[in-house]
């Protein structure tokens, strides 16, 4: 019976170069000279954190980082966790931005529900941080993809694993 995957896998690679490129960019801007503005990723617990002097130059590194991200990896903005701004000795600040890797509960049990809710002959099951879907023909499959990319479009997601 063919089946596929639904999953969420942030590509680290593609995010350690984007953020290497906008700490290059930060670098060079004249503005940011001798201020402490800077991008670190933090690949093990999945972390960026944004330094700056002030919250609106931790906006300009956002703008910065950003577009860099999109250029990378289509998408990866929407799957950051952004947290508030933290005031760091004196008058610098810090923001830290989390990466959220797979599907969380909720969006699963809503995609579930969605595919059961379209009457397709297909069934969806969570397992793990993926939705697992699997029907008799190919086409419906085709069909099920369709119909979860054009639903939920404020998260990234992967259609792969693809069985026959």
């Amino acid at each position: 019976m063919p089946s596929f995957d639904i999953t969420s896998e942030a590509d680290m690679v593609a995010l350690k170069n984007a953020v290497d490129v906008a700490g290059r960019h930060i670098g060079n801007r004249y503005d940011f000279k001798g201020t402490s503005a800077r991008a670190e990723l933090n690949e093990k617990d999945k972390l960026i954190t944004l330094y700056g002097d002030s919250e609106f130059q931790l906006s300009q590194v956002k703008d910065i980082l950003f577009p860099e991200m999109e250029k990378k990896e289509r998408e990866s903005t929407k799957r950051l966790d952004i947290g508030k701004v933290e005031v760091v000795s004196g008058n610098k600040t810090k923001q830290v931005l989390k990466i959220k890797v797979g599907i969380e509960q909720e969006l699963a049990k809503k995609i579930v529900k969605m595919i059961k809710d379209s009457k397709l002959k297909v069934q969806a099951a969570i397992q793990g941080d993926a939705v697992r879907v699997t029907g008799a023909k190919r086409d419906l499959l085709q069909e099920a993809i369709a119909l979860v990319k054009k639903e939920i479009s404020d998260f990234p997601l992967q259609y792969g694993n693809f069985r026959d």
